[in-house]
């Protein structure tokens, strides 16, 4: 099977957030399971040629942005056995410090320009590599005109008339909405701006767009699949989703337990695994050196690596950390996000220097770190489409607290200290006083319930949600829209 896989971002070239773990660990899957897949992201200017040794194959790349063409080049990176990556470059839409913002994390202002241009060079790159796929999958609004394409402009092209659209949704919340005289640059006709396809109160929604024309879609969790289709979380997109749900399929993302494993894990202080869990201690005092807090290893270390936004719970947190500082806890807190967010954990630090670290960066070294460090890690997210840290964690034996939202309660079952069952500690409601109790009960266990905690730590760490499982639910994926097409 050939699949021509579309992502805006794909480790380890370009990552703002999990997508990119996505797009870089199921292509390699699949390639395991014998198929030839095509990975195309954009050229960024933070893609360094020297560092992935690209190299330019094309300079011809022609695309129509409304009446008009642009000029692209194509380059691609050779990875061994991880597979070929192909990047489309356009100097005007991708040159710049930022994938989606600006320095002062505002949008660009042509980012639906921007993206347009990217949907049809990624077709225009399966003809250019002489790369005929039987599957094109897309993913999250920067890729959503994709399937679209197929469909309309690209559907008597005999490249393509035997290749079924797969299109997987990372996140609701973000569904690329534009002023609806953006549909000019589409190339597409004013006929599909309409209620049923790509009208969205006025505007032009590209994800909207993906979900309409997809041969198949997918979530990244079982979960996140359901509550989509409801007002809740379905961002005003529920009722479509819900005539759509014999097509919508929810398929838990892996993770990669070569880059993700405290045996194995080239970035931590000591390497462990279930068997061991001596190196923890050490992986604990060189995270609280990193922070700069006291170093103790018989103390709770709380982590958290996240978006600092309301989103991933970070409110909630705000509200109880008073609270949580009664404890006899450290807490370590890396991510970037919202202005109210940083100030608040600058604050924080301030208030408690001896108890809290913060680190308002992406740093993926760090990340590792945390996971190896840390006792406990919070995760109170408001939804959650999969998540990979609670995933992360429970390999390190970091014992998750989280929401029970989409991945998030898929991946994680509460822990029975009467039982020794269980990988982790839920609450239901997305309240302060839900979450401070979970952190109580967590808290409570890891002081006075030693053996409990051990069992709990190794329930965690037997757990495996390899991208191989995956990989073999998108082949399934697959077939099904091939099937569509009849």
């Amino acid at each position: 099977m050939n699949i021509l896989f579309a992502a805006s971002e794909v480790v380890p070239f370009a990552k703002t957030g999990g997508l990119a773990d996505v797009a870089g660990a199921l292509p390699r899957a699949l390639s395991r399971r014998g198929c030839q897949v095509a990975v195309v992201l954009p050229k960024y200017r933070k893609v360094e040629a020297n560092k992935f040794h690209l190299e330019k194959i094309r300079e011809d790349l022609v695309v129509p942005i409304g009446p008009r063409l642009e000029r692209g080049g194509l380059w691609k990176a050779d990875m061994g056995d991880k597979g070929t990556a192909y990047f489309i470059e356009h100097e005007g839409y991708f040159d710049r410090d930022g994938f989606y913002t600006d320095s002062n994390n505002q949008d660009y202002p042509d980012n639906a320009e921007r993206f347009i241009f990217f949907s049809r060079a990624v077709l225009e790159a399966g003809k250019a590599l002489n790369f005929k796929p039987d599957i094109v999958h897309a993913h999250d609004w920067q890729t959503a005109l994709i399937p679209v394409y197929l469909k309309t402009l690209y559907r008597q092209t005999p490249w393509f008339e035997n290749t079924a659209g797969v299109f997987t949704i990372h996140n609701l919340g973000y569904q690329g909405i534009f002023n609806k005289y953006e549909m000019e640059k589409t190339g597409l006709g004013w006929e599909l701006f309409t209620y049923e396809k790509l009208e969205f109160y006025g505007d032009l929604n590209f994800l909207k767009g993906g979900i309409v024309y997809a041969d198949v879609l997918n979530t990244v969790s079982r979960k996140y699949s359901e509550e989509i289709q409801t007002p809740e979380f379905g961002h005003r997109l529920d009722g479509l989703l819900r005539a759509r749900k014999k097509d919508l399929y929810g398929i838990l993302n892996g993770i990669d337990y070569e880059e993700w494993h405290p045996s194995r894990d080239r970035f931590i202080a000591a390497r462990y695994d279930m068997n061991d869990l001596s190196g923890k201690i050490v992986c604990k005092n060189d995270l609280q050196k990193e922070y700069n807090l006291p170093v103790r290893s018989e103390v709770a270390v709380l982590g958290i690596i996240a978006r600092l936004a309301e989103q991933k719970g970070i409110d909630l947190i705000a509200k109880v950390l008073d609270k949580i500082m009664e404890l006899d806890v450290q807490l370590v807190v890396l991510g970037t996000g919202d202005k109210w967010a940083h100030e608040f954990f600058q604050l924080a630090q301030a208030r408690y220097p001896q108890k809290i670290g913060i680190a308002l960066k992406y740093d993926n070294v760090l990340a590792h770190k945390i996971e190896a460090g840390a006792d406990i890690f919070l995760m109170p997210s408001r939804y959650e489409p999969c998540g990979l840290n609670q995933m992360y964690s429970l390999a390190y034996g970091t014992v998750p607290i989280v929401r029970a939202t989409g991945g998030l309660d898929d991946t994680i079952e509460n822990f029975n200290p009467t039982t020794g069952q269980g990988t982790g500690f839920k609450f239901l409601q997305p309240s302060p006083e839900e979450l401070l109790n979970a952190v109580y009960v967590a808290i409570l266990n890891f002081y006075t319930n030693k053996p409990g905690w051990v069992k709990l730590m190794r329930n965690g760490m037997s757990k495996n949600f390899s991208w191989d499982v995956s990989a073999g639910e998108y082949l399934k994926l697959y077939e099904i829209a091939l099937e569509k097409l009849g």
